[in-house]
């Protein structure tokens, strides 16, 4: 039986006092602003906004588990995690099982704030991620806009509360210690909002005091079964058929209940930061971090399902993750090592047998750099970057029983070294075949800029590049400013050439890795002209060339396309060369 459990305002009293807290089960905050100004809209109109699930743990079990708080200032970048409570023994708890994400955002909007990254800013750039704070507009046009919206809701920085002109914003979280009748009254009278406007005004911010202070809208359903196995199965079930909670959340919270010793669900999500700010990072998630303690512990079965999520599992998990996390920090090392990032890199996946490898071998953490493993490193650039060039996919379909098989191949193998031959074998046996036929290959000379294999393509083109020191971007040969319709023009270019131009310009041929600084310098100069500066000597410019494939270039746009088709030619035999190992 559902029971009425007062108003908003109570139910924030009791997340401040941490009567309400978060089992560790629980997933992160993932809720966006919309969706917070959307809740705080339905309340305002009267919407019921579902009821919740709490479980009353007793004082004798409390110490039993890990606590969470709720976030209140959320910081996108800077503090998105719930807070750590620990354990609360001796005392009666009541853990949210489901209504988490409603709480915090009443949490957020009537006592903190929100720090969203802005669109086209760099992470690690201060301005990104400006603190905002849960404001209504109480001079905005009654009217329910396109999606049922009727109160103007929305996150703001602090310049703009309290501002009166065409808009004023209210901070939500100013209703919590406003008192009823004259003190908002007064409070509009003050801001100088118009007679217009005043009534209307009036009457937004009662509404608001009413829904947070006085109408008992909290309705729960209170489980009092002190097994972990009976809620856990509650929780399974309550949230497995949502689509906001991801299957990776869920099974991170029953890993999160099972371990004794750990915070599973903080050490993953530390490990997935960790991880993320080596090199330009890889954008991996906790999906990956997951899978890969399946895979690296040697559990039969590396899929996403609540049967491998076993206690036992578990254990062997907790009892091996300082092994993994070493083994997954050294393999990003690796890779990010070979110039990858999130964007080239593809699928995250094509890490894991990688990481198997490294963890098997118990690898030591100068194994990406040390000269006693660097043909266990070539060997593992070539076998990924084939994989990733790969048209077709090898990270797709037939993911879990790939991986497991290429795990026994790796655990099979009669010396310490990287079965790259072995693994390709298993992998054609599956129909992911790393051998490129002839028409792949051309595809392959002929890949533009926009591919995200194409940096890796380059990158097997340029083994002599060293990316542990330098960060390289994708150049342009002949410069890309050179391209347009008028220069081609004011070359001599006639008006049929133009298109075939243009779109050689950005295509493999006319492309090569240089570092930062030098692309930086290079910026539209010709090449010819470019080499000629950078290398005055004529023994050290036919290096570099013959390095990058570039023969004689022409000092002339005019004769593009024939350098073009030589080098094109040149490349396409390498390639084959390289992704077709003999």
């Amino acid at each position: 039986m559902y029971q009425q459990g007062g108003t908003i305002k109570q139910a924030l009293n009791n997340i401040i006092s941490n009567e309400y807290v978060l089992p560790a089960i629980q997933r992160e905050f993932v809720w966006s602003p919309d969706q917070i100004c959307r809740l705080f809209d339905s309340v305002m109109q009267g919407y019921p906004f579902g009821e919740f699930l709490f479980w009353r743990i007793e004082p004798e079990r409390s110490a039993d588990y890990r606590y969470y708080g709720f976030v209140c200032d959320y910081h996108q970048r800077d503090n998105p995690h719930c807070p750590d409570l620990g354990q609360l023994p001796n005392r009666q708890i009541t853990a949210v099982l489901d209504g988490q994400q409603r709480l915090t955002a009443f949490n957020i909007g009537l006592r903190g704030s929100l720090a969203v990254k802005l669109p086209y800013k760099w992470w690690s750039s201060e301005d990104a991620f400006p603190q905002r704070f849960l404001a209504l507009d109480l001079v905005a046009p009654n009217e329910r806009d396109e999606e049922g919206s009727r109160f103007a809701f929305d996150f703001v920085e602090e310049s703009l509360l309290g501002q009166y002109g065409d808009r004023l914003w209210f901070r939500v979280s100013d209703i919590v210690g406003i008192k009823s009748g004259p003190d908002m009254l007064d409070w509009l009278i003050a801001k100088g909002v118009a007679n217009e406007d005043l009534s209307r005004a009036h009457r937004v911010l009662d509404r608001l005091y009413r829904v947070v202070h006085m109408e008992p809208t909290v309705a729960y359903y209170e489980e009092k079964n002190q097994d972990i196995e009976h809620v856990l199965s509650i929780f399974i079930r309550r949230n497995s058929g949502g689509t906001t909670l991801s299957y990776s959340d869920l099974l991170l919270s029953i890993a999160t209940s099972q371990w004794k010793t750990m915070d599973a669900r903080k050490e993953v999500h530390r490990l997935v930061d960790d991880l993320n700010q080596i090199g330009p990072g890889l954008g991996l998630t906790k999906d990956f971090v997951l899978k890969a303690g399946l895979m690296l512990t040697d559990i039969a079965n590396v899929g996403f399902q609540v049967r491998n999520f076993t206690q036992a599992n578990m254990e062997i998990l907790e009892e091996n993750w300082q092994k993994i996390r070493n083994a997954l920090v050294e393999t990003v090392q690796i890779v990010t090592g070979f110039g990858f990032n999130a964007y080239n890199i593809r699928a995250a996946s094509a890490l894991l047998p990688i990481a198997y490898f490294v963890y098997r071998i118990e690898a030591p953490t100068n194994f990406d750099t040390h000269s006693s493993y660097e043909c266990d490193r070539k060997s593992i650039r070539q076998w990924l970057t084939r994989s990733i060039l790969k048209a077709s996919g090898i990270w797709g379909s037939g993911l879990d029983t790939l991986l497991t098989a290429l795990r026994d191949v790796i655990r099979d193998a009669d010396e310490r070294r990287f079965p790259a031959t072995e693994m390709g074998r298993v992998m054609a046996q599956r129909g992911k075949s790393l051998e490129f036929s002839p028409e792949e290959i051309e595809d392959l000379a002929d890949m533009g800029i926009g591919d995200r294999r194409t940096f890796g393509l380059l990158a097997l083109l340029s083994p002599f590049i060293d990316f542990q020191r330098n960060q390289f971007h994708i150049d342009h040969i002949f410069p890309r400013s050179r391209f347009t319709r008028k220069c081609l023009k004011d070359a001599g270019i006639v008006v049929e050439q133009m298109d075939v131009f243009m779109d050689y310009a950005n295509r493999i041929a006319n492309l090569q890795l240089l570092d930062g600084p030098s692309n930086l310098e290079k910026q539209a100069t010709p090449p010819a002209e470019w080499i000629k500066s950078q290398y005055p000597d004529e023994e050290a410019r036919d290096h570099y060339c013959k390095k990058y494939f570039l023969d004689d270039i022409p000092s002339d746009i005019s004769d593009f396309l024939e350098f073009y088709e030589t080098r094109r030619a040149r490349l396409q035999d390498r390639i084959s060369e390289l992704v077709n190992l003999a």
